[in-house]
């Protein structure tokens, strides 16, 4: 029986529980929002492109994620539907997420005349900012946590604050703050995104690309430490090559349990290999074919502006001042 620390209901109006999680995920979604509009300034892109986005991709992203995971834990579900839409009780996958938020924004993208990976990648920070922010989520409802741990390791090995340590005391065990490291792990990839897109090599596309090496890299190493993981039985050579590719880390950490009934291969290592290999070859081979032509500080236009009050189309240059860019929308008018 879990014993949570800390309260996971923020406040009730009435019947109505408002929890952390959701509180934690909006704030998530916010705090996105503002990197991707802040951004898109310094091409001439109105804010209301990025919040007509948030409207339609967090309900996407909340839908992938949710179906993603009740997919791989569908003998948990069937017998009680209702549960499905519980997600305030956890249980929703990241990669999910990415999957339900990348439908979404090619479609959206494509409506307002912009080409997908320009925008993307103007986008693509605030989704791992929102990763950041969203672990803390797991935080509160005691989910996404690794293997057993001691006491003394994380308060004098880690360092970490009494309200972490004491919320990773579950079913009478300290476990690995697994949340806090990729969390960790997000930040600094934040930091690695925002120098990379002020680099003149970087062309379109390569941005996502690095974030989904970047991410990928992480969580493979971070979601063997967990007990939770989504997982399948698969081919004894696959198990064999990811526990061998995680070997490096058994110097420092035990990896997770995961029950051998349930499968030997955790979803998300494979799709973190699938991914880191795809991210790679994506940024080679459009390379070599010449289909990276358009670079990340190149300007951003529509070839629909009039769906986007018309203002949308003006060529704005990222090394454009303020005062430039007023006088290319006074001059439009």
């Amino acid at each position: 029986m879990k014993t949570l620390q800390l309260n996971p209901i923020a406040f009730s109006l009435g019947s109505l529980d408002v929890h952390w999680y959701g509180i934690i995920l909006g704030a998530a979604a916010l705090v996105g929002l503002l990197l991707a509009v802040q951004e898109g300034k310094r091409f001439g892109i109105k804010p209301d492109l990025f919040m007509d986005l948030l409207l339609l991709g967090v309900p996407s992203a909340i839908i992938g994620a949710r179906i993603y995971y009740v997919a791989f834990k569908w003998d948990d579900y069937k017998g009680n539907l209702i549960d499905v839409f519980k997600i305030w009780n956890g249980g929703i996958a990241i990669y999910g997420a990415i999957i339900g938020a990348f439908i979404c924004g090619f479609f959206y993208f494509r409506y307002k005349g912009y080409k997908f990976w320009r925008l993307v990648d103007i986008a693509i920070p605030g989704m791992l900012v929102g990763q950041m922010i969203g672990r803390w989520g797991n935080f509160m409802n005691q989910e996404a946590y690794g293997g057993e741990v001691s006491e003394t390791f994380l308060r004098n090995t880690l360092h970490l604050p009494s309200f972490i340590v004491d919320q990773m005391l579950i079913e009478g065990v300290y476990r690995h703050p697994a949340f806090l490291y990729e969390s960790i792990w997000s930040l600094v990839g934040l930091i690695v995104l925002f120098v990379l897109r002020r680099q003149r090599f970087l062309r379109a596309g390569e941005l996502t690309a690095s974030y989904f090496i970047w991410y990928s890299i992480g969580r493979f190493f971070i979601e063997a430490l967990r007990t939770d993981s989504l997982a399948f039985r698969g081919p004894s050579w696959l198990a064999s090559l990811i526990n061998g590719l995680w070997t490096p880390m058994e110097a420092l950490f035990k990896q997770g349990y995961l029950d051998p009934a349930y499968g030997n291969i955790r979803i998300s290592q494979v799709l973190a290999l699938l991914l880191i290999i795809g991210a790679v070859t994506f940024i080679i081979v459009r390379r070599k074919k010449g289909y990276a032509s358009a670079y990340y500080l190149d300007p951003i236009t529509t070839s629909k502006p009039e769906r986007n009050g018309g203002n949308d189309a003006i060529t704005v240059n990222p090394a454009d001042t303020v005062s430039t860019v007023k006088e290319k929308e006074d001059n439009k008018r």
